[in-house]
């Protein structure tokens, strides 16, 4: 059982919980918790190892059995050096270390999430599940925009992150991707999303929190769109805002459930 903070596999889950800059020179990501770790089981991605405490739940430890199983190498630690590593109140007794294998983006798209200036994990990976559930096919992430792979976000995500195609890259590598589609970008300012046609292919810019979208997105919009409100709330959560788009570009294509 592991009980020092010098370990090397601690002091690795330590680093990846920090900046994005560790989370890239290692090529790796944490998921926490016994449903992260069955999403990422489930979708076969690589896990580099798994860290378990005693506090794991009897759902969790038959999930242990089953990674056992495949040969993964799963360390038991200290209950308390584990909450350590955790960023909820009380640890569910398992951290997945796993690979950043990044699904490969489709060359054909015709329904891309552009996530731009998105600073708060929640509303990041809010709208990275709400685009798997809603069909998006690929989401671009902008250098302005936080790490998409931060624990907040990946657990927010709801494994999100091992079904959905996903890429930070720079705006002209952006522009490259979205060449002869629709660029609807949501702004207060714009038309109504009742009236919009998106039937056609098209990219979704979903601005920031606070400042909305960035200079780089507003240039490479041909299209605005707002959502109208009959109440007296000024603007909505970027999440929210967003998911509700998504689902109107779903339901417009009358996708059959």
């Amino acid at each position: 059982m592991i009980s020092s903070s010098r370990n090397p596999k601690i002091k690795l889950a330590r680093a990846l919980a920090g900046r994005p800059k560790e989370r890239r020179d290692a090529e790796a990501f944490l998921a926490e918790g016994v449903r992260l770790t069955e999403e990422a089981f489930a979708s076969n991605w690589p896990f580099r190892f798994v860290l378990v405490s005693d506090e794991l739940s009897e759902r969790g430890k038959k999930l242990v059995e089953k990674l056992e199983d495949k040969k993964i190498d799963v360390e038991k630690v200290e209950s308390k050096l584990l909450q350590s590593l955790s960023e909820t109140e009380t640890s569910q007794g398992i951290i997945a270390t796993l690979n950043d294998s990044r699904i490969p983006i489709p060359e054909s798209l015709n329904f891309i999430l552009i996530p731009d200036s998105i600073r708060d994990p929640g509303n990041l990976g809010t709208l990275l599940r709400t685009a798997d559930a809603a069909g998006v096919q690929a989401v671009l992430i902008p250098p302005e925009t936080t790490d998409a792979f931060a624990p907040k976000v990946v657990r927010a995500g709801m494994g999100a992150h091992f079904r959905l195609p996903m890429q930070t890259i720079s705006w002209n590598e952006i522009k490259s991707r979205v060449q002869g589609m629709k660029i609807f970008l949501a702004d207060m300012d714009g038309q109504s999303c009742w009236e919009m046609d998106f039937r056609q292919p098209l990219a979704l810019i979903v601005g920031g929190e606070a400042e909305g979208a960035g200079v780089e997105a507003r240039k490479l919009a041909n299209a605005f769109v707002k959502i109208p409100m009959v109440g007296k709330t000024e603007s909505l959560n970027a999440a929210v805002a967003g998911s509700v788009l998504m689902f109107e570009v779903m339901r417009q294509r009358n996708i059959k459930l």
